[in-house]
């Protein structure tokens, strides 16, 4: 080689550490993003596969030109000395398509090889894609994400595809390697269009799907999320305003959805709604959680219910969906028929009876009345304690309670959804009405003779009335214990009946016959039995001395059948012959009805007089016996 030759190759070579490319030599250890030549890559650093052979035995020298996208010369000519070409090069960190010369020439400076290599280098990421924000989907549809291109400028290697990944809490990343996306982790690798991707059925709830759009070289965008939504659950409904019974009229239903993962916010005809079909005809529906429908007319009507979410589940019957939820709504506009039974019982002439009959729901199990009043007159209808059995309203009319003459009745039926309707008529028949009395007539009469009672039970116009009960009723004044007794007695065959009383206070007594449901009830005028005060009076000697020993008083009043004998007054009263009684002393009794006195006789004029003395008992408020007075006892003085 000419000197001349020789130091025009050294001067390249001096050029190398100026220029912008960079051959790299020696055992240089590649990144791992390094790529073969004419492929986008995001490092600058580029390993060139040169085709064979790359080593030439007379070269000396190897020389090296960059030039951008335009053809422009960057930085400087770069020479290496040696036999071949190297693998390792370096372009500047400035995105873009590079085009790489190489030669290599011999010690006389002849080109012994020539070759090209284009460097394609991007390191910059691409803005986020755009996701399909979706919709809530059935747990039977599959999931589709839409991905909407990132917007511009787009790398310059441009869009590659997009990287997915998916799980249930939004953490995964698409990408496993820090800044770069492999081609197998690039799921979508068509380019930018590629912007659908399936991921089949999925599970209820929420599925995070996170996305990064990938650069031509590999370099992802930041990720985006979309949350894929899954409803495979009815929603839940209510029906309100159908009660299980009849109805008496016109109903009104609600009905009313809750979903608690799409929910039942109203979005328009495509979204959630509820609807409400009465006896198959079209239903009636609201967008939302809530629809309201009439039903009228008697009759069964069957009521459909069902509403659709906002992912679209809804059991309307439909191809392939569950039937509806059903009610039942019963209405029966119509009243009841009320009539008396054709006749009364011969053997009962009280007991009176209506029919309710209701072709619909049925008679009332539990409401109805009758009630009665004077015939022809305006009078206000009197109810009757009433039973409703079955079809039956019966009460029993307490005749003996009216006075004789014509009554007409009238019923009040219901049916079971609360129609009434009254019956004034028989069935068959004309009105209802009755004439008083019922049933046969019967007198009573009883006597008070002491504490006898005496009395004859017998039917008007005569017919005596053997064994029927007689309830003699004891009414004693105030103050007595008990205050009231009743005694039965048997009628003999005669009719007759008597009663001895037990002593005791004063008192009424009255006897009644309470009736039978043919004979009427009698009452006997009610007798009075007065009851002295009974009370005793001793002395403790027949004689007292004027001036000596006082003579002692004592005694005892009845208390039987009073309610308290303590406290009672009692006049201790004297007379002799030709002078009235009068009182000397007063005292009170004890809780057994005893009282006591001591009595000195101190008056001279007393001596030889023969005095009578006598306990007398006026009584008091609440005391139940008349005024009584003991047998007189003598005391002489002496």
């Amino acid at each position: 080689m000419s000197a001349a030759r020789w130091k025009s190759s050294l001067a390249r070579l001096a050029l190398a550490t100026a220029l912008t490319l960079t051959v790299l030599t020696g055992a240089w250890a590649l990144p791992a993003s390094a790529a073969a030549a004419d492929e986008w890559q995001a490092s600058n650093y580029f390993d060139i596969d040169w085709p064979a052979p790359r080593i030439l035995p007379d070269a000396v020298n190897a020389f090296y030109r960059l030039r951008d996208s335009e053809g422009t010369q960057v930085g400087p000519l770069a020479a290496r000395p040696g036999t071949g070409l190297v693998r390792a090069v370096r372009v500047p960190p400035i995105p873009g398509i590079y085009s790489l010369e190489a030669w290599l020439e011999d010690a006389d400076g002849q080109v012994l090889r020539r070759e090209s290599a284009t460097l394609r280098f991007d390191d910059v990421p691409p803005a986020s894609p755009a996701l399909d924000p979706g919709r809530w989907l059935l747990a039977t549809e599959p999931a589709l994400l839409r991905i909407g291109p990132p917007p511009p400028p787009l790398p310059i290697s441009g869009i590659r595809g997009y990287a997915v990944s998916l799980d249930r809490r939004g953490v995964s990343s698409p990408c496993a390697g820090h800044g770069l996306c492999t081609i197998a982790e690039t799921d979508l690798a068509g380019g930018i269009d590629d912007d659908t991707i399936s991921f089949g059925t999925l599970p209820e709830g929420l599925n995070y799907a996170r996305v990064v759009a990938v650069s031509g070289s590999g370099v992802p965008s930041a990720v985006t999320t979309a949350v894929l939504k899954v409803d495979g659950t009815l929603p839940r409904l209510a029906l309100s305003g159908a009660p299980n019974g009849w109805n008496v009229g016109p109903v009104k239903l609600t009905a009313r959805a809750e979903d608690s993962l799409s929910g039942m916010t109203a979005a328009g005809p495509n979204g959630p709604f509820t609807a409400i079909s009465v006896d198959d005809a079209a239903p009636a529906t609201a967008l939302g959680a809530a629809v309201s429908a009439w039903v009228s007319g008697s009759g069964v009507h069957t009521i459909a219910f069902y509403a659709r979410d906002a992912a679209g589940n809804v059991a309307d019957g439909s191809a392939g969906a569950a039937a509806p939820q059903t009610a039942l709504v019963r209405i029966d506009e119509d009243p009841p028929r009320v009539e008396f039974t054709r006749a009364q019982d011969p053997g009962d002439p009280e007991r009176i009876e209506a029919l309710v009959s209701d072709a619909l729901s049925g008679p009332s199990p539990g409401r109805g009345s009758i009630a009665v009043r004077p015939a022809g007159t305006r009078a206000r209808f009197e109810p009757l304690p009433t039973l409703v059995e079955g079809s039956r309203l019966v009460t029993r009319w307490d005749s003996d309670s009216y006075p004789a003459g014509k009554y007409e009745f009238l019923a009040i039926g219901f049916d079971a959804a609360g129609n009434a309707e009254t019956g004034t008529n028989r069935a068959r028949g004309g009105r209802m009405v009755l004439v008083n009395p019922v049933k046969a007539p019967v007198a009573l009469t009883a006597k008070l003779s002491r504490r006898s009672l005496e009395g004859r039970l017998q039917r008007l116009g005569g017919g005596a009335l053997e064994g029927r009960e007689i309830a003699v009723v004891e009414t004693f004044a105030e103050g007595a214990a008990p205050s009231q007794r009743t005694t039965v007695v048997n009628t003999r065959p005669d009719g007759t009946f008597s009663l001895r009383l037990a002593q005791g206070p004063s008192r009424e007594v009255s006897a009644s016959f309470g009736g039978t449901r043919l004979l009427s009830r009698a009452a006997a005028a009610v007798a009075r039995l007065v009851a002295k005060t009974r009370v005793r009076l001793h002395a403790s000697a027949t004689s007292a001395v004027i001036g000596g020993r006082p003579i002692v008083f004592g005694g005892r009043v009845e208390t039987k059948g009073a309610e308290t004998g303590g406290g009672l007054p009692v006049e201790l009263q004297f007379r002799y012959r030709g002078a009235p009684w009068s009182e000397f002393r007063t005292v009170e009794t004890d809780g057994r009805g005893r009282f006591r006195i001591a009595y000195r006789f101190s008056d001279d004029d007393s001596r030889g007089v023969r005095f009578q003395f006598r306990a007398y008992v006026k009584g008091r408020e609440g005391w139940p016996y008349e005024p009584g007075a003991s047998r007189p006892v003598i005391v002489a003085g002496r």
